[in-house]
């Protein structure tokens, strides 16, 4: 299955900036924080609920959203849900209230819940199976761009504009993208989308979550993809502000070199998970042993060991990029009509467990007394973190455990 380099650029660039806006909008929070709690007045476990609103709202989108990629095409269902994202965002520059807030957050998650699966789903129906891992890490590489732009470039964009000014910002190119992605991107649905049930479709969703191939590794990409996302969205800013001592330009500073080593990340694991499968080594094995380092990297935060923050958020950015690898190991293991409903069902778990995780930690730290100048207490981020790592190593334990062949000949 070939295209041309013109249809492949319409297909990639405008899911490649949706997904780069959701990735400002799931980071910028780690920038903005101080603002935000002065703003609205909010503890860590407040400011860990109102970030974390995000993706449960994300969460709550992605088994429907399977059944319709799969039903009616990434195009029309990126672009729609685009419009949300906007809405979102001009509410949540608005607000005046930790309530109206959450609201427009909420918005938001709902509205860019699409912008990675829909990417996915197109370039499955367009792109050749081997070129998967190359392309998909192209789409997340574009994340990464997003979450470079949402620290050093919003932290000078501050200096000109407030929090507000920004999300207004976002809300406008979110409505552009949506028009972008409906009349540039071409339509291809699956050989059988037209023609299969609602019913059928659903059962497809109950063999997915039934498939002790996908349980194999779900755990760990959850927890690996999660924890990540959970830190560097939100955590990762107050804690080199807390923690390393580092200044506000310091802390952005910091965040730029993270956001560009996972730009890094998702094009070198993609390319190389793609040139080791030529080798005999699966995916899998390449997404699960990325996900081990990058357990052992989160152990070094957790413990605060005293290496350069510049090179220890790097290989934070650059490993916690591994769990992307398990949607093409799992697609692979499907037939391509449920790949909207494989790559959702994973993307459920995830953002339900980022939810969950980047709320819990806020939750954890507010444990301790925050100083009288904003600070958080060095000591809850540890017990934060180290609760994130147990998690992934919990998984990382299960995944080595049902990979292990049970059917050995006897000597």
């Amino acid at each position: 299955m070939q295209i041309s380099k013109i249809t492949a650029l319409r297909i990639f660039i405008p899911f490649a900036f949706g997904y780069f806006l959701s990735y400002i909008f799931r980071v910028v929070n780690a920038v903005i924080a101080p603002d935000l709690a002065i703003d609205l007045h909010v503890n860590p476990s407040e400011l860990g609920l109102l970030t974390s609103t995000y993706f449960i709202a994300f969460a709550s989108s992605q088994l429907p959203l399977g059944v319709l990629l799969d039903r009616l095409g990434p195009r029309i269902v990126e672009s729609f849900l685009l419009v949300f994202a906007g809405l979102g965002a001009i509410i949540f520059a608005k607000a005046q209230t930790l309530t109206g807030a959450i609201v427009g957050r909420a918005l938001i998650g709902f509205g860019v819940s699409a912008c990675l699966m829909a990417a996915f789903k197109s370039y499955v129906l367009w792109f050749p199976e081997k070129s998967w891992p190359r392309i998909n890490g192209f789409q997340m590489a574009a994340g990464g761009l997003g979450a470079f732009t949402a620290a050093a470039p919003v932290e000078w964009a501050l200096g000109m504009t407030d929090w507000r000014g920004i999300f207004i910002l976002l809300g406008i190119l979110s409505f552009i993208t949506a028009l972008a992605v409906f009349f540039i991107v071409p339509e291809k649905q699956s050989d059988n989308s037209g023609r299969e049930t609602l019913r059928a479709q659903l059962n497809g969703i109950r063999s997915v979550f039934s498939s002790f191939e996908f349980w194999k590794i779900a755990p760990l990409a959850t927890f690996s993809q999660a924890g990540c996302i959970s830190v560097q969205g939100l955590w990762a800013g107050p804690y080199l502000r807390d923690v390393t001592n580092l200044s506000r330009s310091q802390v952005a500073q910091v965040l730029s070199v993270t956001a560009v080593a996972m730009i890094l990340g998702f094009i070198c694991l993609g390319i190389g998970a793609e040139k080791l499968a030529k080798r005999g080594i699966s995916i899998f094995v390449t997404a699960v042993s990325g996900m081990g380092v990058s357990i052992l990297i989160q152990l070094a935060v957790a413990f605060q060991l005293p290496v350069q923050p510049y090179i220890l958020w790097s290989l934070f950015g650059f490993f916690g990029t591994a769990g992307i690898l398990s949607y093409a190991a799992l697609s692979y293991r499907f037939p391509k009509q449920l790949s909207g409903r494989v790559t959702t069902g994973i993307n459920l778990m995830v953002f339900v467990a980022a939810f969950g995780l980047q709320w819990a930690v806020g939750g954890i730290i507010n444990f301790w007394d925050v100083s009288p100048d904003g600070s958080y207490h060095s000591t809850g981020y540890k017990a934060g973190f180290l609760f994130v790592v147990c998690l992934q190593a919990a998984g990382f334990i299960w995944c080595l455990l049902t990979s292990i062949p049970r059917n050995t000949p006897r000597s």
